[in-house]
């Protein structure tokens, strides 16, 4: 190609680590410009396919008109890239800082070379569009007269808001924490995601009409915090917000037309082994979120947060989580960090069985990795590998863990993949804070049991097929809580497609837009 690819310079490790800042330096708008026109006009753009192939989407979920846009950055319309950004996500803003970036991994520059920097372009058209007042933040002109609740202020329930606000409705979204934005908040890190870029959409949103309540639960009419975290333990207070209302779901019931549930599959996989009580084990978003919250409050100036300085830290998951939190630890100046995974290690090119344009299943080195290795020397990864055994002090402290590794066989009868231990291999390591990032389960159980919702087999809220109604009256789920643990594209679609259905149940019909 004529022009190579290149996406924004990051600061350098051992620099980024000093703060919690985002740490990426966006490209000149020339640069940007040459970037865009490596898009080429390749016939079927897969980058905005969104389908399912070999179990993984393959391109945008969202059907992002990724030709279109990069084409209008390409000519300099950018105003004209913003709205054809803007006519299928409704929040790039968030999508162009943690999206993994599906519709790079499917773009057809990849066959012979390097794919278009997409969501570097998808950032910059949104950036600038603030920058040149392109963002429309005016109230719509006509009211339906009908109300919605919305339960979540996550990417699924601040799309189906902001949708059906378009629409005309009065919509009110109600959010449990002191502050707005669900996971994006307070599960996912300042330097990944600054929060003021939050801030600022929901100021907009405010803006066209949408009422925000924080600070309430929807469930029972009861305080339904219950940290889980060992007895005596200070974590306890740090999450435990006394402040919180409690209403309950039949009041929303009967104020609201219709009730949308997006609270986010928020059940965290435990490690229940020996020694769980341990003092210094914690749920990874529990802990992100008193990091980010005491960021917010005073700069870490009120103590009210896990501190992994000079503490040896296991973090157990190889996910985004995990890479969070081993991110998180670096800044805090933890003394050692090490992040061990069941499953093997990924190859580091892709397997002959993995052609493009399948997701690339391949070995991932990010950036709270890339951190430990420039300050430590060494990939904080192990894999193929559990915690047997958390071993405390006399006074209830973690101390240390036994890990084991593990072999992986395919059963001959059901062609799965199971693990059992590998005799002799246990080990004790030295460790004083664990943090467990092993993926979540579902739908919590007390607001489901509020709102009398059926669940599925894996406590998801079930649903008539092909749709977002729930089985009782009015109330529809939308995002994790109704597929499960995904991505916030994924979430960001669930919004808008279950807004058009709630439309359609209160007006008869919609003309909401969704792809």
């Amino acid at each position: 190609m004529e022009y190579e690819r290149q996406t924004s310079k990051e600061v350098p490790p051992l620099e980024r680590i000093k703060n919690f800042n985002e740490f990426h330096e966006p490209l000149s708008m020339e640069e940007q410009r040459k970037q865009a026109a490596r898009c080429m006009d390749c016939g079927v753009p897969f980058c905005q396919y969104g389908k399912m192939i070999a179990g993984m989407a393959s391109g945008c979920p969202l059907n992002n008109l990724v030709p279109e846009w990069n084409d209008n950055v390409y000519t300099g319309n950018m105003e004209m890239a913003y709205k054809r950004l803007s006519k299928t996500n409704n929040f790039p803003e968030f999508t162009s800082r943690v999206c993994p970036a599906l519709c790079e991994a499917a773009c057809t520059c990849n066959i012979n070379g390097d794919p278009v920097c997409t969501k570097e372009n998808e950032r910059s058209i949104i950036e600038n569009a603030y920058e040149k007042g392109y963002v429309n933040c005016e109230p719509p002109k006509v009211r339906s007269g009908k109300r919605v609740a919305i339960v979540g202020s996550g990417p699924s329930g601040l799309a189906a808001a902001d949708q059906l606000n378009r629409r005309g409705h009065q919509v009110t979204v109600f959010e449990r924490s002191d502050r707005l934005g669900g996971l994006l908040m307070y599960g996912i890190p300042n330097m990944k995601l600054e929060k003021q870029i939050i801030d600022r959409k929901i100021d907009c949103l405010k803006k066209t009409g949408i009422e925000f309540v924080t600070g309430t639960e929807i469930a029972n009419g009861k305080n339904n915090q219950n940290p889980a975290v060992a007895k005596g333990d200070e974590m306890a207070g740090y999450l435990t917000d006394a402040k919180v209302k409690n209403v309950k779901a039949e009041k929303l019931l009967e104020e609201y037309d219709a009730v949308v549930l997006a609270c986010g599959a928020s059940n965290p996989r435990d490690i229940k082994v020996t020694g769980r009580d341990a003092k210094g084990i914690y749920f990874a978003v529990d802990f992100l979120k008193t990091t980010t919250r005491s960021l917010l409050n005073s700069n870490f100036a009120d103590g009210k947060y896990v501190s992994a300085k000079g503490k040896k830290v296991l973090v157990i998951g190889g996910g985004d989580t995990g890479n969070d939190c081993v991110g998180t630890c670096m800044r805090h100046g933890c003394k050692s960090v090490t992040q061990i995974e069941m499953m093997p290690k990924a190859p580091d090119k892709r397997a002959a069985n993995n052609p493009w344009p399948e997701w690339p299943k391949i070995c991932k080195t990010d950036y709270g990795q890339e951190e430990a290795i420039a300050v430590f020397g060494h990939d904080p990864r192990i894999y193929e590998s559990t915690v047997k055994e958390f071993i405390k002090d006399k006074n209830g402290r973690l101390k240390a863990v036994k890990i084991v590794k593990l072999a992986w066989e395919k059963d001959p009868q059901t062609g799965r993949m199971n693990s059992k231990e590998v005799a002799g291999s246990e080990k004790i390591m030295d460790c004083e804070l664990v943090l467990i990032a092993a993926g979540f389960l579902g739908a919590q159980k007390y607001v489901t049991d509020a709102f009398k919702v059926e669940l599925t087999p894996r406590t998801n809220v079930k649903t008539e097929q092909d749709s977002f109604k729930t089985n009782v009256k009015n109330v529809f789920a939308a995002g994790d809580m109704h597929t499960g643990q995904s991505l916030v594209v994924k979430a960001i679609r669930q919004g808008r497609e279950c807004a058009r259905e709630v439309d359609e149940s209160l007006m008869g019909y919609s003309n909401l837009y969704v792809q």
